[in-house]
């Protein structure tokens, strides 16, 4: 049986989009295959409960950590996911045949500094599939997937009995603050929303989360902050609607095939990074005015010195868009 390595460190959009290629890959390879996943260590819960792998390898800072490891694995192939020079040190180490995906860097580089839109109108996950062609394996059009584990998740009874009726996941963070909406903007949307509010994010949006419920009431529960990833996810899957900048929620929120309204603020939906495959609402917010955009490939710098591609973006769209959504369930159509 022939047996892969598939390579993507972080982090965990880029890991949730990578799920076609495992799925694909096993499924369709002539002969059968083995898959393996290497990532760093605080991702490995996204990948330890897929069907399709057979084995994760997880480093902390280095692949030195697990180098032995995947020698002795005897590996036919390299599927690389990420493309630095951590995944270079890898294959060069294995010394067998890889295909390493496309990133486009120059292009983004081009778009980000000049405007210059030179980016194929491709989304990330067909770039990753392209990588499987010499396999002969094709993308099923199935979407992305996202594994919870059977056990330790909330109960739909754990719900408060004001949001079991349908409630809004609305993603407070992201991994830099130029790609997220401000406190102020937050508690506007959830102050004209018609459903109730569940706020996610991680450990650093804890604070956020906790200032807006403070101001909104019993409607707007903040979980940011005081649930694993998984418990996030689950709160997404139960969801209505996900309102979510570009971050790793809002493909989570994709591959439950959710009604997404992703709001873009630094970054633009052109890098290929939008919700894939979303067949139900799939709403892109942006400040579509501003010449400059986008400011920075990742959301680390802002081209206006006030932040405008942050504080224009047209919050009206947003609250409509849930609001004209919510309708149909709220009349029980």
């Amino acid at each position: 049986m022939t047996k892969v390595l598939v390579i993507r460190f972080s982090s965990i959009g880029d890991i949730v989009l990578c799920s076609p290629v495992l799925r694909n890959l096993k499924q369709q390879m002539h002969g059968g295959v083995e898959i393996h996943f290497l990532c760093k260590g605080a991702f490995k819960p996204l990948v330890e409960h897929n069907p399709y792998l057979s084995k994760v390898y997880a480093i902390d800072k280095s692949t030195n950590e697990v180098k032995a490891e995947l020698l002795a694995e005897e590996y036919h192939y390299v599927i690389d996911l990420h493309r630095n020079l951590r995944s270079a040190r890898v294959k060069a180490a294995l010394k067998v045949l890889d295909f390493t995906v496309e990133k486009y860097n120059w292009q983004k580089w081009l778009l980000v500094n000049f405007g210059l839109n030179r980016m194929p109108k491709l989304h990330i996950v067909d770039r990753y599939m392209a990588t499987l062609g010499q396999f002969g394996v094709s993308n099923d059009g199935a979407g992305l997937d996202y594994f919870l584990p059977e056990k330790g998740l909330p109960q739909r009874n754990d719900l408060p009995e004001s949001h079991r009726d349908g409630y809004v996941a609305l993603c407070i963070g992201a991994a830099h603050w130029r790609k997220r909406l401000r406190a102020q903007q937050y508690e506007a949307i959830c102050e004209k929303l018609m459903l109730p509010v569940i706020l996610l994010g991680g450990p650093q949006d804890k604070e956020l989360g906790e200032s807006i419920a403070a101001k909104l009431g019993p409607g707007v529960i903040n979980l940011a902050g005081t649930c694993s990833l998984h418990h996030s996810a689950w709160y997404v899957r139960e969801s209505s609607l996900v309102i979510t900048p570009d971050t790793g929620l809002m493909h989570i929120a994709a591959a439950f095939k959710k009604p997404i309204i992703s709001v873009w603020a630094a970054t633009v939906p052109d890098f290929g990074m939008y919700p894939y495959l979303n067949e139900s609402l799939d709403l892109r917010v942006q400040a579509e005015h501003l010449s400059r955009r986008p400011c920075s490939k990742l959301g680390t710098r802002c081209k206006y010195k006030s932040c405008r591609c942050v504080d224009e973006i047209p919050l009206e769209r947003i609250w409509e868009a849930a609001n004209a959504h919510a309708e149909p369930a709220r009349s029980g159509l």
